[in-house]
């Protein structure tokens, strides 16, 4: 079950509002599909139109680390493994996102407890991903 951190207004110390918002998770984003969009390994995973995906990833981050509710407003639970299972997501694919994201997050220059703390939770989403 994913456990959301405190998506409190009063809560200065979230994530979210440590990194000055959801302007930091689309910049996030958009220096990972740069990484994506160039892979040819998961390249063909995705969609041709890559916008939405985009939006979509950086509105449950945003949200997921303490920003407002609006990813699920606009979509429902997240339920991020059912929404992967039409994918083949092995360890090779895993790996190479989190590489990808890995380059993402290092480029973002967080402070270094915060770079562990999403590195984490990448990792570990990433493999939960996996479904063969």
């Amino acid at each position: 079950m994913i456990q959301y951190y405190e998506q409190s207004d009063t809560n200065p110390n979230t994530l979210y509002k440590r990194v000055g918002g959801k302007s930091f998770f689309k910049e996030l984003v958009a220096k990972f599909y740069r990484l994506v969009s160039n892979d040819p390994i998961l390249r063909p995973l995705y969609p041709k139109d890559l916008e939405p995906g985009k939006a979509n990833l950086a509105g449950f981050l945003a949200q997921y680390w303490g920003g407002p509710p609006d990813y699920s407003r606009k979509r429902g639970h997240p339920r991020l493994r059912l929404r992967h299972v039409p994918f083949a997501i092995g360890q090779l694919e895993r790996d190479i996102w989190v590489k990808h994201m890995k380059s993402a997050v290092k480029s973002m220059q967080l402070p270094a407890s915060d770079q562990s703390i999403v590195m984490d939770y990448f990792e570990s989403t990433a493999t939960s991903m996996m479904n063969r």
